[in-house]
């Protein structure tokens, strides 16, 4: 090893919210207000907005490409896709494809998850997302795909976690607090738990695993307006005390690297998604890894090298 230079190693928290861009700041992008996001405003030094830009030796957060150079809104099942295994899924295809991954989109999957990627790599891997215990009934009874993150844990041969890991705090749901899914999806969860005890469980996770995802699609829900009488600011709340729980509780040798697949909530204005470039937040010591990352395909392979080994840290760059 070159003198004066350490290699970063460690743990990384994937958390992937859905639907969240970097956009102008003004009334309709509810990023611009600090009070919706103190954590990540203070911890930034401003509001996750256009123009913010951060890069220090534990901490980056810039703006990140979504539209992957293909015409159009980009998408869930193509945006996902891309971000969970590093290939140009919409570039692909010659599209954009809304919701659910189509059958080419599966097998990239199959082939490229991140998780599949590090778990063959030697990794210890977990998808921390609880499911339902109906859910293999309700695939099969709706005729209906799975998303793209749990084809990403199926590519690795993970379980899917329960309720029960839910109830032991084994286990994220992905409206966080168990306030919302139920009245959503008519099912009945455990009680409700603060964004912070969230927080605690998903670190939990952490510190047993070397990679985690988890997924939250509670914002894009919010920015698509399918939750009626939820201000949007107690949404960004509890993803924000959410955040700041993972970021305090998380052991030093771990990275949280957080990103999304396009663009929704920052804009108000409208229901549809945008083009604005997503957010990568990056906190911990592998923030070397991701320097470089200027599009959602970047993200997976920047974990793989992190994991890895692969970055070195700020002592490199004198």
């Amino acid at each position: 090893m070159t003198c004066g230079r350490k290699k970063v190693v460690g743990k990384v928290c994937f958390v992937f919210v859905d639907g969240i861009g970097i956009g102008p700041p003004g009334p309709d992008n509810p990023f611009s207000a600090p009070e919706n996001t103190p954590f990540i405003s203070g911890l930034v030094g401003g509001p996750m907005v256009s123009g913010m830009e951060v890069d220090r030796d534990d901490l980056l957060l810039k703006p990140i490409d979504a539209c992957l150079g293909v015409e159009g809104l980009p998408q869930s099942a193509t945006g996902q896709t891309a971000l969970f295994t590093g290939v140009n899924a919409p570039k692909l295809l010659g599209h954009h494809v809304p919701a659910r991954p189509n059958s080419k989109l599966r097998e990239v999957i199959a082939r490229e998850s991140i998780l599949k990627k590090a778990k063959d790599a030697g990794f210890k891997v977990l998808f921390a997302n609880a499911f339902g215990d109906d859910y293999w009934d309700r695939i099969a009874r709706l005729k209906r795909g799975h998303s793209a993150s749990t084809l990403t844990a199926l590519a690795a041969g993970l379980p899917l976690l329960s309720m029960s890991d839910l109830r032991q705090g084994k286990a994220v749901y992905w409206d966080i607090t168990h306030e919302f899914a139920g009245p959503l999806l008519g099912r009945e969860l455990p009680p409700p738990i603060t964004p912070q005890e969230a927080g605690e469980n998903l670190v939990g996770l952490v510190k047993e695993y070397d990679l985690v995802l988890f997924e939250t699609f509670l914002t894009d829900l919010a920015g698509h307006k399918r939750l009626e009488n939820i201000p949007v600011a107690r949404i960004l709340r509890i993803l924000d005390s959410f955040l700041k729980s993972v970021v305090r509780n998380k052991p030093e040798s771990a990275t949280l690297v957080l990103s999304s697949d396009h663009g929704n909530l920052e804009d108000l204005s409208r229901k549809t998604h945008t083009r604005n470039p997503v957010p990568l937040l990056v906190v911990g010591p592998g923030v070397p890894c991701f320097r470089e990352v200027t599009d959602i395909t970047q993200v997976a392979p920047a974990i793989l090298r992190t994991l890895k080994g692969e970055c070195e840290d700020a002592e490199a760059r004198k």
